[in-house]
């Protein structure tokens, strides 16, 4: 395909993070909630919290390259790069909640669902470990985030085990799951375990955030949960993606050459290829991702429909990269989607990218945790669930 120059309105980056979150609770200095992250990554649960007013007092990792990434973002203080296994409870600070984005590996396909028996996603022990040793100063809630394959690993088996951990350190728990494409243009649904220990009732098991997969954890006597009473949420985005999308000039070397973009095209199916054709004789340029697949054992290349971008993933996890195609106007062009491209789509295009791979950002941000999902999470359910533990804590010594 001959080269074009696309052109596109002023763009700023920093303004377009699709959050939909307003009206945080206002904390106040003597609150001063904070908070630990562990699993920490790159820092996206911080970022979600500090948009409360919830301060990250300590952070832990064991990943050299996110640590890099999070210096760069957040500094060095508070983070301590060390298996979860090898933390000293006694080195850890009080807070008020307790984030956990455990490895999510083992609970997927690509780590043949070996759960929580797994090398990686056992970390979620060590976690507990943690906690359990430092006794009555535990933070009064705590949150694990993963994958919704959670839910269904080992026939439920695996949650069962979560929940039950849970309880065993004094937590009552509600159970959800909320997709990042409330949010952001991105397909990324997740499950959340909520611990609490003065919970806050009245709710419904029918809620658009208790799925009927997840309706059993609520049924079974012998876990101890509680139905936290969540407001509305926004609805899924329709769109978006075009919009967040990096700019590049045609001369771009990150532009696939015209011999790799007649194979892209070349390998789509019927159906795909004339989806492709309709977005090449529009009027305007869009953008759609797409992902490299064995069909018959023959790769292909298939697009999204929607202005949605796929779940972002790490090449460790086994799954593949997505590309971007750009069409419009009779042109069109494809390229690797951007490490900017993966900042916007988990609410963080102001983060530091400056001086790092795209190789390393496509790691940090591929399995870490969607920022606008953090900061309603925290603005709705956190927040309250801490201010309930204290109010409960200074009626017990009246």
């Amino acid at each position: 395909m001959a080269g074009v120059a696309f052109e596109y309105a002023s763009f700023n980056p920093l303004s377009v993070e699709f959050i939909k979150v307003s009206h945080f609770h206002s904390v106040s200095p003597t609150q001063s909630l904070t908070a630990l992250e562990f699993f920490a990554g790159i820092g996206l649960a911080r970022a979600g919290l500090s948009e409360t007013g919830i301060r990250t007092v300590w952070a832990n990792d064991y990943d050299v390259k996110k640590q890099a990434m999070y210096a760069g973002q957040w500094g060095t203080n508070h983070f301590h790069l060390e298996d979860v296994f090898s933390i000293d409870s006694e080195s850890v600070p009080n807070a008020d909640i307790a984030w956990s984005s455990s490895p999510c590996t083992d609970l997927s396909l690509a780590g043949k669902r070996t759960g929580f028996a797994g090398t990686e996603s056992s970390a979620f022990f060590g976690f507990t470990n943690v906690l359990r040793e430092m006794g009555n100063r535990r933070p009064s809630v705590v949150v694990l985030e993963n994958v919704t394959g959670l839910a269904s690993s080992h026939g439920g088996d695996d949650l069962r085990a979560a929940i039950r951990e849970f309880n065993d350190l004094g937590y009552v728990v509600d159970v959800v799951t909320i997709d990042a494409r409330r949010f952001v243009p991105q397909s990324r649904p997740r499950l959340f375990i909520v611990g609490a220990t003065k919970p806050i009732s009245g709710g419904k098991r029918d809620t658009f955030l208790r799925p009927d997969w997840l309706a059993w954890v609520h049924e079974e006597e012998d876990l101890d949960t509680f139905l936290f009473p969540f407001p509305q949420i926004s609805p899924l985005l329709s769109g978006g993606f075009t919009e967040i999308t990096e700019k590049l000039s045609s001369s771009d070397p990150r532009w696939w050459d015209a011999t790799r973009t007649e194979a892209f095209l070349h390998s789509m199916s019927e159906t795909q290829r004339g989806r492709a054709e309709r977005f090449i004789a529009s009027g305007e340029y869009v953008a759609r991702t797409a992902y490299r697949r064995t069909r018959k054992g023959i790769p292909t290349w298939e697009m999204r429909a929607e202005d949605i971008a796929g779940c972002l993933r790490t090449a460790r996890g086994g799954s593949s990269k997505q590309a971007v195609a750009v069409m419009g106007r009779g042109e069109f062009r494809v390229r690797w989607m951007t490490g900017l491209e993966y900042a916007r789509l988990m609410g963080a295009g102001w983060y530091n990218l400056d001086g790092l791979l795209e190789s390393q950002v496509h790691y940090g941000f591929g399995d870490a945790v969607a920022v606008p999902v953090v900061s309603w999470l925290a603005h709705n359910v956190l927040v309250p669930l801490i201010l309930e533990s204290r109010q409960e804590g200074r009626q017990s010594f009246a």
